[in-house]
């Protein structure tokens, strides 16, 4: 089955990713079921380091000068089912389980234009924070032993790298957060049985 597409209209144009459904399913169908349920609406990227990565998916962030952003995720105990009918449930800090602990999870690499999940480094921590990556962060792979970073890989971007690239080079402050808020006016996730629609439904709105 093709995997997932997920198309995010930004004030600085418009980046289509592919989410791999098939072989990430938990990591996934967590940021698809966040974006369908409005999660993302009105948050902004913030943290952006040129040459790196543009982070983004807390709710915090939602005011772009908030200090706490950064530090939030979904709420407690929240679930979601995946097209196996098995029910993933969010733990007491809202994240969900470490797919690339299971011994069948890819090994895909922090290239340019993947899409990989933030986490604060303890075991289960990722939630809804997210990061594209610009340049090739190989030292972020879970399966890399040179640090102690272990972020799994679970999209890319497809169209639109461009957009990406102009947000990683915009101007920030000493915190990585960029001086002129960039908004995220809509995302829409789709699975196979949701083909695209020349009028998509509007399911986020992020800031970045």
């Amino acid at each position: 089955m093709p995997n997932a597409t997920a198309t995010v209209t930004t004030t600085a144009g418009t980046f289509e990713l592919e989410l791999y459904t098939e072989t990430m399913p938990i990591t996934a169908y967590n940021f698809i079921d966040l974006a369908k349920n409005g999660f993302y609406n009105g948050l902004h990227f913030h943290r952006v380091i040129p040459n790196f990565m543009n982070q983004f998916g807390c709710p915090h962030s939602r005011d772009p000068a908030s200090r706490r952003a950064g530090t939030g995720g979904p709420a407690p105990g929240t679930t979601y089912t995946l097209p196996t009918g098995e029910t993933i449930t969010r733990n007491g800090d809202g994240s969900i389980p470490d797919e690339f602990r299971t011994p069948s999870c890819p090994k895909y690499s922090n290239e340019v234009g993947t899409l990989s999940m933030a986490n604060t480094g303890a075991p289960n921590s990722g939630g809804s924070q997210f990061f594209i990556n610009t340049a090739h962060n190989k030292f972020l792979d879970f399966f890399d032993r040179s640090t102690p970073s272990q972020h799994p890989v679970f999209g890319r971007v497809t169209s639109g790298m461009d957009v990406v690239n102009a947000i990683n080079n915009a101007k920030t402050d000493r915190s990585d957060r960029p001086l002129t808020p960039i908004q995220v006016t809509s995302s829409a996730a789709r699975t196979i049985t949701e083909p695209k629609s020349t009028e998509p439904r509007v399911i986020a709105t992020w800031m970045i």
